[in-house]
């Protein structure tokens, strides 16, 4: 117990990975799937920037001429962070954008009734 205290950051980061996932297996709805792969995207960027923080170390800026590598916090978490946050704003854009076409093409978000739709569609032809 003393051990999930002492790392509650890295707990929580898994329980959200692990809520995102069951939404994106689970959930037959596409705007749902698009929030739980954003909750997913949390669950990572939290267990990164938990993983770059260390206790007592500063933010790699040199002050007062300190140039030890022991006084510093690794800044590669948080720039991995950073650009995950990018890319994982630009691949919402694109899935709500996806979503909204498919919406505007079949009036529905449920997937079983998209490829029921497509499967009817292509039967036509």
């Amino acid at each position: 117990m003393e051990n999930l205290i002492a790392n509650s950051t890295e707990a929580v980061a898994v329980i959200l990975f692990g809520i995102g996932f069951t939404m994106l297996l689970f959930h037959r709805n596409l705007f749902r799937k698009l929030i739980g792969l954003n909750v997913m995207d949390t669950g990572v960027f939290l267990f990164l920037a938990s993983m770059g923080y260390i206790e007592g170390r500063k933010a790699p800026i040199i002050v007062n001429g300190v140039q030890s590598t022991e006084a510093y916090i690794n800044p590669l978490p948080a720039s991995l962070v950073l650009t995950g946050i990018v890319v994982s704003v630009s691949v919402t854009a694109i899935m709500l954008s996806l979503t909204v076409r498919l919406y505007m093409r079949y009036h529905t978000l449920n997937l079983d009734e998209i490829y029921r739709m497509a499967d009817h569609l292509e039967d036509d032809r």
